[in-house]
């Protein structure tokens, strides 16, 4: 394969995903993990994306800059957002985890609603912070911080989570599918997610259709721990069909 190929198909899976692992990569296209290294290396000196240990993840984890410009399918995660925000209530504990569709959904936020917010993502907490209502309360959830996702995992976020009960969830999503679930790429997330879920009367995905019937190797949860699946699709999209039959609202 010709490394503009290869380029392409890196750039795409991290837009999609956020983040990517090396060793994905290289089983994706089906080449030596010192290939992915030197692919992942130039595209980083280019800017196209950062280059993380052991992977890779999408310019939009970037929280000291402006990134708008390099959100991957802007204009679908905008639809997929304007969807979400029609789920809220006044009064609402929100729990609320990173990811570039969720930061889409608190850019829509409306000002004059009083909201309670939880996350343990850092990234989300700044977004909260600087583009909301002083009506909303915004707690951060602490734990030992990943680099690369920006989110606190480990023990201590889990015991906070435990003491919660939140009205709603947007839980962070990069995998979905029908027979393996939600997954992630690492299973420390994976860990702090099961606990977000835990601690919701309502799990929301905010999900581009691109994410849909894809999976990774750490299992958050069977696809029936989401209440509502959120696409830029059309519900009778027949990519839709499947999940219009595992219990679950799709908008």
């Amino acid at each position: 394969m010709k490394k503009d190929k290869r380029h392409q198909i890196i750039l795409n899976e991290v837009h999609i995903h956020n983040r990517v692992l090396l060793s994905d990569l290289a089983t994706i296209l089906n080449v030596s993990m010192d290939t992915v290294r030197r692919d992942i290396k130039e595209l980083d000196s280019k800017k196209s994306l950062k280059k993380v240990h052991g992977g890779a993840v999408s310019n939009g984890f970037n929280i000291n800059t402006d990134k708008t410009s390099e959100i991957y399918d802007l204009h679908n995660k905008t639809i997929i957002a304007k969807k979400g925000i029609t789920l809220l209530k006044e009064g609402d504990v929100i729990l609320i985890s990173g990811g570039s569709t969720n930061i889409e959904l608190i850019k829509l936020l409306p000002r004059k609603m009083g909201l309670t917010f939880f996350t343990p993502s850092l990234q989300m907490a700044v977004e909260l912070l600087n583009n909301t209502s002083n009506k909303y309360d915004v707690y951060l959830i602490g734990g030992k911080l990943s680099r690369s996702s920006q989110l606190a995992t480990g023990g201590s976020t889990i015991n906070i989570l435990s003491e919660i009960k939140a009205d709603i969830c947007f839980l962070g999503t990069g995998y979905l599918d029908i027979e393996h679930g939600i997954t992630e790429v690492d299973w420390e997330i994976a860990q702090m997610k099961k606990a977000m879920i835990k601690a919701s009367k309502q799990v929301v995905s905010l999900a581009i259709s691109e994410k849909i019937n894809t999976f990774n190797r750490y299992k958050i949860g069977d696809l029936s721990a989401i209440d509502i699946l959120v696409t830029e699709l059309n519900t009778e999209d027949p990519i839709l069909n499947k999940y219009q039959k595992e219990n679950i609202t799709l908008l």
